[in-house]
C-alpha cells in the first residue's frame, strides 16, 4: 500500500493497542495494524490528533533500528 493510500484510510474502527513499554505515567504510544502490514501510531493522550502511518517497509526499518540500539534517548 502506498503512503498516500494509508492517509486515506478511515481509522475510526481500527483496534488500538498500547505499547508494552508504556510506563504507567500516561506516556503511551498506541499502534494499530493496517492492511498490507502497514501500521498507524498515535499518542494515547491525544487520540483525536492525526495518527502517523507507516508502510510495512518503513515500520520494519523503524523496528530494526530500535532493536539495533540506534534510537536511544
Amino acid at each position: 500500500m502506498q503512503k498516500a493510500e494509508l492517509y486515506k484510510l478511515d481509522l475510526s474502527r481500527v483496534r488500538w493497542v498500547k505499547s508494552s513499554f508504556s510506563d504507567g505515567m500516561n506516556n503511551c504510544v498506541e499502534v494499530a495494524q493496517l492492511p498490507g502490514g502497514a501500521v498507524a501510531v498515535r499518542d494515547s493522550k491525544n487520540p483525536h490528533c492525526e495518527a502517523l502511518r507507516f508502510t510495512a517497509a518503513e515500520w520494519s526499518e523503524f523496528r530494526n533500528g530500535i532493536e539495533a540500539g540506534e534510537l536511544r534517548g
